[in-house]
């Protein structure tokens, strides 16, 4: 096993060995991101399925106790399982916008936006009015994204990111945006998955495990921009209503966040490997457009609306084109 040398080490190895530990840190806020939007979709939605005409008391107390016990969980839950085991200081902010080929400022907006749909849908079904909703439920992504934030700014080893905080505020502004604008999402944010090659080399930062992996190896994202092309014609015209084209971006060859170091946690070597950006055209679903009368299929297709689904698909990436029969 080689021994490193940490004065032979350039500062961005030395700052990408430093923030393997808040990739992990990235891990958890990721998984309590999803946690949170499949808790409040199943526990508001699922309870009753339709939504409310009118004002319906028993369930705003319901769905504000939820999200005010779940955001208070989060908080703590944060407190006790990371912060406290780093130094506190002053407020100051951190500078993170070049790691990850900016993968996870993409992750942010993605998560800005599908907590913001969601929160919008389980406002819509407490029967509160449509601008009530809007701006109490659609900004929920941005709030709770911002208070982690806030946690990260009085955080010794980390920092207010100011890119994070713009990429959680465009991804609630997307939402909001569009529904002042049509009244409904034309556009949405999607996340796929894929099992990279890359975990095995640093499992510490990148997953030991596939659930691990999902969250924490970026080289596996793959984020989309969805766009629903009937709903700008005559939509009573339309073939396939739900069909959609979708715009991908990704990134690959990453060991770190900054560039990929030398070695790992546990002192071996790593190969050298090229990164780069890969883009994609394909196909999706609107899950949202298919027709059912099933109160329960429109929630189950809530909950898994923000899952891009897996189709054909062009890949543009090192100058470039490839055919993928099925893309994650």
């Amino acid at each position: 096993m080689p021994i490193i040398n940490v004065h032979s080490l350039s500062l961005s190895q030395l700052r990408t060995i430093k923030t393997s530990g808040h990739s992990s840190f990235i891990f958890c806020k990721g998984i309590i991101s999803i946690a949170a939007i499949l808790f409040i979709s199943f526990s508001a939605e699922a309870q009753f399925f339709t939504t409310s005409d009118t004002l319906n008391k028993n369930r705003l107390v319901f769905a504000t106790t939820t999200t005010a016990v779940g955001y208070g969980a989060t908080v703590i839950g944060l407190n006790e399982l990371w912060y406290k085991d780093y130094p506190r200081s002053n407020f100051h902010f951190f500078n993170d916008n070049a790691t990850w080929m900016q993968m996870d400022k993409a992750g942010h907006a993605l998560t800005s936006y599908q907590l913001g749909r969601v929160g919008y849908e389980v406002m819509k079904w407490t029967g509160v009015n449509d601008k009530s909703a809007l701006w109490i439920g659609g900004n929920l992504g941005l709030f709770f994204l911002t208070t982690v934030e806030i946690m990260d700014g009085y955080s010794d080893e980390w920092g207010f990111s100011t890119g994070d905080a713009l990429a959680n505020l465009s991804g609630t502004g997307f939402f909001i945006g569009q529904q002042l604008l049509w009244n409904e999402q034309r556009m949405s944010l999607k996340f796929s998955y894929s099992p990279s090659d890359y975990a095995q080399y640093r499992p510490e930062t990148l997953g030991s495990t596939g659930l691990e992996s999902v969250l924490k190896d970026y080289n596996g994202q793959t984020m989309w921009l969805s766009v629903n092309p009937s709903s700008f014609g005559h939509k009573e015209k339309a073939f396939l209503p739900w069909l959609n084209f979708a715009l991908g971006y990704g990134a690959n060859g990453m060991l770190g966040g900054d560039c990929n170091p030398p070695f790992n946690q546990a002192g071996d070597a790593l190969p050298e490997i090229e990164r780069f950006r890969q883009y994609y055209l394909s196909l999706d679903i609107d899950l949202s457009r298919i027709k059912t009368e099933s109160h329960f299929l429109k929630t189950v297709f809530s909950v898994v609306g923000f899952i891009k689904i897996p189709a054909p698909a062009l890949e543009f990436s090192e100058g470039d084109v490839k055919w993928h029969w099925i893309a994650f």
